[in-house]
């Protein structure tokens, strides 16, 4: 989860998200050498005075400066491409959990069980406690076994909502009377926070989403129980 005077997206959970963060360090990268370049260019301009009456083009600077750029959006392209696709891959999941948004919690379904499904609302300020977190903490998690290929599909009830975990680079939205599905697979154990990114009402901001990820015998104990 994010923390205080934190410049930096959040640790990667999955393996999608660890590659977001290299294309966005890879992208940053290629934006300080433009900028640099751009910058010494107009530095060396402004304090240098050198005129030439015989200089009417510069076929080889044209050349160079249409060309690189062409060049430069080439290593931003193919990479960007490659997440888009391996973000929209579903790979045979192990089990399916469906989400479903309401006006101000969210409902769960394990779909591959029986009779497993529950609500989720936000833990009420007045009951926090100092191991939980307020506004992100929710009353019941949602548990997934770690090392696991998970499909989630997300519809909602009443209103336009999102489904949102930064951590795990899932980002859904839920809309009424439509099912969307995302894969996601977690690397670690340990909560996973994140909350509605769709302003869908005066308690937008109080329908959190709290994953507890585990061993696989652990998640088998929590179902059988």
């Amino acid at each position: 989860m994010t923390t205080w005077l934190n410049m930096t997206l959040q640790d990667g959970a999955s393996p999608i998200m660890e590659q977001l963060i290299f294309f966005h360090d890879h992208t940053l990268m290629i934006m300080l050498m433009i900028i640099t370049t751009v910058m010494y260019m107009m530095t060396t301009l402004l304090w240098n005075k050198h005129t030439s009456r015989f200089m009417l083009e510069g076929q080889l600077i044209e050349t160079t400066w249409t060309i690189a750029p062409a060049i430069i959006l080439v290593f931003i392209a193919m990479p960007s491409l490659r997440l888009l696709y391996l973000m929209d891959e579903i790979h045979n999941p192990t089990m399916t959990l469906k989400a479903v948004g309401h006006q101000w919690y969210w409902s769960y379904e394990y779909s591959d069980f029986t009779k497993l499904e529950f609500d989720s609302y936000m833990i009420p300020q007045e009951e926090n406690q100092a191991s939980t977190f307020r506004l992100l903490d929710t009353d019941n998690r949602i548990v997934l076994p770690m090392n696991s290929p998970i499909r989630l599909v997300v519809t909602a009830a009443d209103v336009l909502h999102s489904w949102t975990i930064p951590s795990l680079g899932v980002k859904t939205d839920a809309t009424p009377g439509r099912l969307n599905q995302v894969s996601f697979s977690i690397n670690h154990p340990g909560i996973l926070y994140g909350q509605c990114s769709e302003i869908c009402g005066a308690n937008h901001s109080f329908m959190p989403i709290t994953i507890e990820s585990v061993s696989a015998n652990h998640f088998i104990n929590w179902v059988s129980s």
